[in-house]
């Protein structure tokens, strides 16, 4: 029986704890493909992995927990969730999606999921009305990040999820950047929550993993069907990783947001800084999260050299990704937002000379100490 009240307890104790055979206080790695049945039709609930394994169930009932929904799925990439979501829809479907997203989730609609003919619209999310416009007769869906990648842009959740009730369309969040310990979308309305647990949930830069999380019965069950049909699952011991990086979630969450703001602080005084992106004063994102999260974008005057940046850091990994316990740094338009044709890029603020920090969980005084040596050799004399 559960006995807790709070989420910094609901991460270590949550979902499934333990082990009922052995006591063990954590979930074993079921590394196995397949079950004995005793006879034809009899068996102890599992029959194949695909379909169901018990450390897999055990992080699936957790991030339910965590997001407080019905039921969680695991798959084995933040896109291979993304794509069983997108997998709800038909052809002729048309879905909004906000114009600062991932460029990963643009480039499966744009280059996978058109050849089905589900359609995607991209409309500034931050703008009710415009949004409220953009659902015509074919949009099944409203399809959003907040804060966005990489502008940090906000779109008020519980806003857009009341548009797609009215419409009777769905309303889905990616959670990826705040996590449910800063933000709950379907707390908000939201119906469906995707995460990309390799980043802030996983938390160690050390496996890739997706999460989904829905707030009925009748989504839950056409996500399992598409989750088993499709294949795309969480292995067992990527699942007890998983867990095991969400127990110190709040932790770390909280280091990285203290963190993350004195870099903030730092930057702001700082020539040669043109644009900072970050959350931390805007009055809706205030309403819907606890803080302003970890990642912070900004941009470089033109008289800096962002080449010579790149090459001068040293502490701060130059990497992909984001959300590890170690600092790291990209460059959107040429990395992570590369799909994303340039002339959207462009309109929606991408620019050549902006840069995304992932701040880590290190000392502050080494973070800021390459940061600042980083800025000054890439300034053009």
């Amino acid at each position: 029986m559960k006995n807790y009240k709070n989420f910094d307890s609901a991460v270590i104790h949550g979902g499934i704890f333990g082990d009922e055979k052995t006591g063990a206080v954590n979930v074993p790695i079921y590394q196995t493909s397949t079950y004995e049945q005793k006879r034809l039709g009899k068996h102890k609930g599992w029959e194949y992995s695909r379909t169901g394994n018990p450390t897999r169930t055990a992080l699936e009932s957790l991030i339910a927990e965590l997001e407080h929904g019905v039921a969680g799925f695991a798959f084995a990439s933040g896109m291979a969730a993304i794509t069983a979501v997108l997998s709800l829809f038909k052809s002729g479907d048309r879905i909004v999606i906000s114009d600062n997203i991932y460029g990963g989730t643009f480039r499966v609609l744009d280059k996978v999921f058109n050849h089905f003919n589900i359609n995607y619209k991209i409309v500034d999310t931050t703008n009710l009305e415009a949004v409220e416009k953009a659902v015509t007769e074919d949009v099944k869906a409203i399809f959003i990040e907040t804060p966005t990648n990489p502008l940090l842009h906000i779109t008020d959740i519980k806003a857009i999820s009341d548009i797609a009730k009215k419409h009777h369309i769905l309303s889905i969040v990616d959670n990826t950047f705040m996590t449910p310990y800063l933000q709950r979308p379907i707390e908000l309305g939201s119906d469906i929550v995707i995460h990309s647990a390799t980043k802030y949930l996983g938390g160690h830069s050390d496996i890739i993993a997706g999460l989904v999380v829905v707030n009925s019965i009748e989504l839950a069950e056409k996500i399992a069907f598409i989750q088993n049909s499709t294949g795309g699952i969480l292995q067992p011991f990527d699942s007890f990783l998983l867990i095991r990086g969400i127990k110190t979630l709040a932790v770390r969450m909280d280091r990285h947001v203290e963190n993350a703001e004195k870099v903030v602080e730092y930057l702001k005084n700082k020539k040669g800084i043109k644009n900072i992106y970050y959350p931390s004063n805007n009055a809706i994102n205030k309403k819907q999260a606890k803080n302003g999260g970890v990642m912070i974008s900004f941009e470089l005057e033109k008289n800096y050299d962002i080449n010579k940046f790149f090459d001068s850091v040293k502490f701060v990994a130059l990497a992909e990704s984001l959300g590890g316990v170690e600092s790291l740094v990209c460059h959107p338009a040429s990395m992570t937002h590369a799909s994303i044709p340039a002339d959207i890029r462009k309109k929606v603020g991408i620019t050549d000379n902006l840069i995304r920090l992932s701040v880590g969980i290190e000392n502050i005084n080494d973070i800021i100490t390459d940061l600042e040596q980083a800025i000054n050799e890439s300034e053009v004399k």
